[in-house]
Formats: C-alpha cells, structure tokens, sequence
C-alpha cells in the first residue's frame, strides 16, 4: 500500500510539474483567426521551429533584457511585458490575461483583422480585374504588421509611464524647493528611484532598437515571408509561392503579402527599406522618450543642487550665530574676570575709605567689553566672514 501511495504521490508531482511547465498563449493567424493555447514549452518550440535557448527568453521567471532576434521561420520577441513569437503566419503572445497584455491582444486582435478585400476573394477569383486591384494594393507582411503593433504597445506603454512619472515629479520637486522637510525628501528620493528603474527600461528597448537598425544583416533575418518565399519558389519563377499547400483558404486570404514578398526576392534580398522605415519611427518615439527622462534627470539635479546651496547658506548662517555667540562669551568672559578679582575675601588696605570706585569700575569694565565685542564683529564683517 506504501508503494502504491508513493507512486500515486510521484505521478500527481509530476502531472502538477507538467501543469506548471505549460503557459497560457494566445495565437493570432494571418486570417483574423485567433485561439487560446495551453501548451509546454516542447509543443510550442516544434511549432515555431525554434530552440530551448530562445523560448527561455520568454520565460516570466528570468530576468531577460529587451530583445528582438530574427530566426529562420519565426522572430522571438522580448519587449518588458510583451512576450511573443511571429512567425509568416501567426503570432504567439504569452499571457493573454496580464493587465498590461491585454490592450496588446486587442490591438492585435483589430490590426490583424481580414481587410474586406481580403475577405472577398472569393468573390475576387470570379473577377480578374478585381483580383489585379487587390494585388496592386500595398500591404506589408504579416510579420511586420505584428511587430509593427508591439513596437506601437511598448512605446506607447513606456511613454505613458513616463508621463506619469513627470505629472508626480515635477510638482514634488516645485514643493520640496519651497519647503525642505523630511517627508518632501522622501517622495522625491522615491520618484528619483523609479525614474531610474524607468530609464533603464527605456534605454534597454532603445538599445535593441539602435541595434537592429546598424546590422543590415539583423534587419534581413526578420524579412520571414521573403525567406519563405525563396524557398518555396525560384529565383527565376514567375508565381507567387505557395506557402500553404494543404490549406488554399489561408493561401488565398494571404495571396497579397505572398506576391509582395516574392517580388522582393526577385528585386534585392538585401533591401530593408521597409523595415528600416519601420524601426525608425518607434526608435524616434523611443527616443522621445528617453529625452524627457533625460530632462526629468537634469530638472531634479537642478533642483538637488538649488537644494544644497539653500542648505549652505542655512549652514553659514548658523556658523555666523556661533561667532557671535563665541564673540559675546569671550566679552562677558572678561567681565566675570573683573568682578572676581574685586570680589576676592583678601584683606588690603586701600579699599577703606574708596566705596565710590565700585561705580567706575562697573563702567568701565562695561563700555571695555561691549568695545571688544563690537571691534570683533566689524573685523570679521571686514575679512568678509559674516554678512552684511
């Protein structure tokens, strides 16, 4: 019974180890269709054709910086909380149900829609003039448009996290200049904090983003549909490449970016204009945004420096009270001097018959150490050491 209750306990460990080996994914295809997928890692590398190493990017658990990386069939793509692979025909995007994923899956889910034309070509096939308009129609790839719509979300997401990070930032630096108090110093010491964590995120997608741009080479390997098409047709053939030979629906729905793809590979396999054009325009955004955490920084090194100059000043200030005060000290100091020494128990003679000298004495030992205490102030309002 023991055996049999050990063994049940390993089966349920490792059904439970299967279970949490699986992840939630959300396929977007070519033809607007999409579907929840519950998969392990195993299943979805053999449908992407992609290795362990560039799945374990995606992983939630470990800690991976941006990245974009262009494989045969399929672009891995790392961007904050944007976790997706795109392939030629269909997007994978992990963690459909995240809050911050799910303005992501609705943008995909109208960008990737069948445009009407798309959705008659049926009706096109029964008119070649129709079908010669639809083709002439410029779309960009399939895999564009789904990087297009993540580089949008992440740009979007970082910018907006910027925003409002200057809308808590700038009035707290404003009220901490008027009033330096511990709870003012704390709240900016925390938006310093996130400021920072925010910078790093920004520039790391930025980076990537620089990356691509420089290596025409990078930019290459995530044109998947002109890959594609270069294998399924020759250099010197005149069709368009079939890349679906076992589903003429999805063939026909995509039969625009198929012909535009095998255009380009006729023309240049090395021309990345359009990706280029692509990455420019949210590596400018990003950029945007990284300017103003760059004004956010100076603003608040700005307002730290205007902060310690207040600071010294309040130090001087405390500084010239303690000359004065030592001043006045060393003035009184002389006087107790005087009245100890008159007012020693010693018997002498001449102090009979000489009462009214107490007065004088008194006096005069007055006017001497007001006279000292004000020659110490005039010499060092004249060395310069206390204001005016």
């Amino acid at each position: 019974m023991a055996a049999v209750g050990s063994g049940a306990g390993a089966g349920a460990g490792a059904e439970g180890k299967k279970r949490g080996a699986s992840r939630s994914w959300i396929l977007f295809d070519a033809v607007g269709e999409e579907r929840v997928l519950d998969a392990d890692k195993y299943a979805i590398m053999h449908r992407v054709d992609i290795n362990a190493r560039d799945l374990r990017i995606l992983d939630p658990l470990l800690s991976y910086p941006s990245t974009i990386l262009g494989r045969e069939r399929a672009i891995v793509l790392n961007l904050e909380h944007i976790k997706a692979i795109i392939t030629s025909e269909e997007v994978l995007l992990r963690d459909p149900s995240d809050e911050n994923v799910i303005p992501v899956v609705e943008e995909l889910r109208r960008r990737l829609a069948p445009s009407s034309a798309t959705q008659h070509d049926g009706r096109e096939n029964l008119s070649g003039q129709q079908d010669v308009e639809g083709a002439d129609e410029d779309e960009s790839p399939f895999e564009f448009r789904a990087l297009e719509v993540t580089l949008e979300a992440i740009c979007s997401f970082l910018d907006a996290r910027t925003t409002e990070l200057e809308t808590d930032a700038y009035p707290a630096l404003d009220e901490l200049t008027s009033k330096i108090s511990s709870r003012n110093l704390d709240r900016v010491r925390k938006l310093k904090s996130g400021m920072t964590r925010l910078t790093a995120r920004v520039q790391k997608v930025r980076d990537e983003l620089e990356q691509l741009l420089d290596d025409d080479d990078d930019m290459a390997d995530l044109y998947l549909s002109r890959k594609l098409a270069g294998a399924s047709s020759p250099v010197s053939g005149s069709g368009g490449p079939n890349w679906f030979p076992a589903s003429p629906t999805i063939g026909s729905k995509i039969s625009r970016a198929s012909r535009a793809s095998a255009a380009t590979v006729h023309g240049n396999e090395n021309d990345v204009e359009e990706l280029e054009m692509l990455l420019e325009a949210y590596f400018m955004q990003i950029d945007g945004t990284l300017n103003k955490l760059t004004t956010l920084r100076e603003y608040i090194d700005d307002t730290e420096d205007y902060i310690n100059i207040q600071l010294d000043n309040h130090r001087n200030q405390l500084i010239q009270l303690e000359l004065f005060l030592s001043s006045g000290t060393v003035c009184l100091s002389l006087y107790s001097l005087v009245a100890g020494v008159f007012g020693m128990n010693i018997p002498y003679s001449w102090n009979d018959g000489h009462g009214y000298i107490f007065k004088w004495v008194v006096l005069v030992s007055g006017l001497f150490c007001a006279f000292m205490f004000v020659s110490i102030v005039a010499y060092a309002r004249h060395k310069g050491l206390v204001g005016s």
